[in-house]
């Protein structure tokens, strides 16, 4: 049996993929729906599927999908560690914690000492996955023998996984990528044109392998599903929450608060990193000012624009 825990729109699509698999069990804090879940509109759920409130019984599972926010993580780990420590751990969260200014996976190591820690990553959105599109996501862990059986046990027909032992370079390509979609979405929302977002993108790749090579990832998981892949389709597409915040936050228009946008708090958490270790990060470093209302966005562009001429 699989476990997820995290009945958003993101764990209960990966729920509606596996049940197919593997009998699933989907859990989350407040579920008042039967049916359907109305994040995931017009995708019944499958007959094999359990959903409950009772986080006993997702916990019967050997292999646990971790589907909560970033930002929501670290506390649901410092309740519940000991009762997941010694399973096999995926986490699905793109992210950096901002009080502790680490990856997922990082927390759940430290946590859980005895589990297997693994995530999932990549390009995807959840409506897509819940109604059997074509999906490649990538699959990190560093046991490989622990890889090779959960990349068997997540796979289906139409959602592919390909595994790699950089956890780390997997991890930091989810999280930079939103921050970058949030920047990108700007560029749009503020009428500057596609040439803009096509230069924040690809400057953003740059940040974004700059930092993830300062943090121990191997360069080449970035040009991957979980680092490019991930970052074109959030920079370009309008599923996307992050994109849509920026977008937002460019024209001026209210955004709904409801919506988690784990970009703007990984930006603040990448700002704090930067000053830290002396990082150069200034597309990150103008997003947290913009999150965070303390620059407009003509004033961010400018600073952007300002900066001395360079090689690429």
């Amino acid at each position: 049996m699989i476990g997820i825990l995290g009945a958003g729109a993101f764990g209960t699509a990966l729920a509606v993929a596996l049940t197919a698999n593997v009998p699933v069990t989907l859990w989350g804090r407040r579920i008042d729906w039967t049916g359907e879940n109305p994040r995931l509109p017009g995708v019944p759920l499958p007959p094999g599927l359990s959903v409950t409130q009772d986080l006993d019984r997702a916990l019967q599972a050997d292999t646990i999908l971790l589907a909560l926010p970033a930002q929501v993580l670290g506390a649901f780990l410092d309740d519940h560690a000991a009762r997941l420590d010694g399973k096999r751990l995926v986490s699905t969260a793109k992210g950096i914690d901002l009080r502790r200014l680490t990856g997922p996976s990082a927390l759940i190591a430290q946590g859980c000492p005895n589990a297997t820690v693994a995530v999932l990553t990549g390009p995807s959105f959840a409506a897509d996955i819940a109604r059997g599109l074509p999906t490649a996501l990538t699959l990190a862990c560093a046991d490989p023998e622990a890889a090779q059986a959960l990349q068997q046990r997540l796979s289906t027909p139409v959602l592919r996984l390909y595994r790699t032992t950089d956890v780390i370079g997997a991890e930091l390509g989810g999280a930079l990528k939103n921050v970058i979609a949030i920047a990108a979405g700007t560029v749009i929302g503020a009428g500057l044109g596609d040439s803009a977002r096509a230069a924040i993108i690809t400057r953003g790749f740059a940040e974004m392998t700059r930092l993830a090579g300062h943090l121990g990832a191997r360069p080449e998981t970035l040009t991957g599903l979980s680092g490019l892949g991930d970052l074109t389709l959030t920079c370009t597409s309008g599923q996307s929450r992050n994109f849509r915040y920026g977008c937002a936050l460019g024209s001026g228009k209210d955004f709904d608060s409801t919506t988690t946008v784990e970009g703007a708090a990984t930006a603040r958490a990448l700002d704090r990193m930067a000053s830290r270790d002396g990082l150069d990060l200034p597309i990150a470093a103008m997003v947290a000012r913009l999150a965070e209302g303390g620059i407009s966005v003509e004033k961010a562009m400018d600073r952007l624009l300002s900066r001395p001429l360079k090689e690429e």
